[in-house]
């Protein structure tokens, strides 16, 4: 008896020692995730200002740095008003279904090599599962039905035309979005992001000597831009935000919502932003992997270590053109928007999927 006590208490140390570090990296990951979006709204703001010849936010804290803290206490303490025209189990339900999506995706986004502590190997990924890239997409396209069951629920003209406008570019656009992964899947032969990840820490030598990554932009350039462009896109941003045009539908498919409703539409809209970003990052910028860093000489938790912080790095650059953007170029007209989905981007990612087979085809047929 006393054996198998031994035995069941040694497989309970065991089962918690393995699930601690999921439960860590699991509650570090959302805690950095919302983080970043409370700041980004504030960074937003910042630098339209800046592009603006304007100061922005400087009164709460230095810096106004203490401004995203003030805005969500705000936006909690504000009246709750609930229209009596709407549908109410839906207009509830709908900013929900527009936020956790987007916080879901971080779970199999690797942000990180491993490491080593305490004797055990410790995966920087919350979840590493051989479909990441279906998971993603599939996710991914939850947060259209937030936007469509605002836009009906609210019972608001302008709503359910900003919930129509959503549904048909994130339909058009996520399909050039699949079509432009592909590309990634037939030249890794994986749908896992950690090897796709591992797949750009080679090299290719040119000239005897110099070594260039493997990384995505170099093997998928023409993927990387279709990414990018169907990315804009599901994300609402300029020049691709028709579904909450201010200037047509008053605010689209939030118009009817107010005070912690109306901040998760945009704390879902930023969330699916940093997403985005790493998912690029992962895709086609080698996500942790910093060139030649295996020839310093230093130990492997070090490397793991600058490896997330490049990671972050190269999230934030994208995160910054995402910025840029939306406060420099102008909004399509909505004609203009699904003619360069059908007639543009999902043609271009066809060919590039055709392109990709073909090229594999010849490099690996035998001679």
């Amino acid at each position: 008896m006393e054996g198998g006590v031994g035995i069941e208490s040694h497989l309970f140390m065991d089962l918690i020692l393995d699930l601690l570090p999921i439960l860590v990296k699991m509650l570090v990951g959302f805690f950095v995730v919302l983080t970043t979006t409370a700041y980004l709204t504030l960074a937003e703001r910042k630098f339209s200002a800046y592009m603006q010849d304007r100061i922005g936010p400087n009164r709460v804290g230095p810096f106004g740095l203490l401004q995203p803290l003030a805005d969500g206490v705000k936006f909690i303490f504000k009246e709750d008003v609930v229209p009596n025209h709407v549908h109410k189990v839906f207009y509830i339900a709908a900013p929900a279904l527009m936020l956790v999506p987007a916080l879901l995706g971080y779970v199999v986004i690797p942000f990180g090599d491993s490491i080593e502590l305490f004797g055990r190997t410790i995966t920087l990924q919350i979840a590493d599962v051989d479909i990441g890239i279906l998971y993603i997409l599939a996710i991914g396209g939850l947060s259209v039905y937030g936007l469509f069951m605002a836009g009906w629920a609210s019972n608001n003209k302008y709503s359910l035309l900003g919930g129509l406008r959503a549904s048909a570019q994130m339909v058009s656009y996520e399909l050039t979005l699949g079509l432009s992964v592909v590309g990634a899947l037939l030249v890794y032969g994986t749908a896992n992001l950690r090897q796709i990840v591992l797949h750009q820490t080679e090299y290719w030598t040119l000239f005897g000597s110099i070594q260039v990554p493997h990384w995505g932009i170099f093997l998928q350039p023409l993927g990387f831009v279709l990414f990018l462009i169907s990315a804009f896109a599901e994300s609402n941003r300029l020049p691709f935000d028709l579904p909450e045009a201010e200037n047509e539908l008053v605010g689209g498919y939030h118009t009817e919502y107010g005070s912690m409703k109306f901040a998760m539409f945009f704390m879902g809209e930023y969330t699916g932003m940093i997403t985005i970003s790493a998912l690029t990052v992962t895709f086609f910028f080698g996500g942790w992997h910093i060139p030649w860093i295996e020839h310093a000489g230093l130990t492997h938790n070090v490397v793991a270590a600058l490896g997330v912080l490049a990671f972050l790095a190269k999230t934030a650059c994208f995160l910054f053109l995402f910025i840029w953007v939306r406060w420099t170029l102008p909004r399509f007209r909505y004609d203009q928007l699904m003619s360069l989905s059908w007639k543009g981007v999902f043609p271009a990612a066809l060919l590039n999927v055709f392109g990709t087979a073909l090229c594999l085809y010849v490099l690996r047929r035998p001679m």
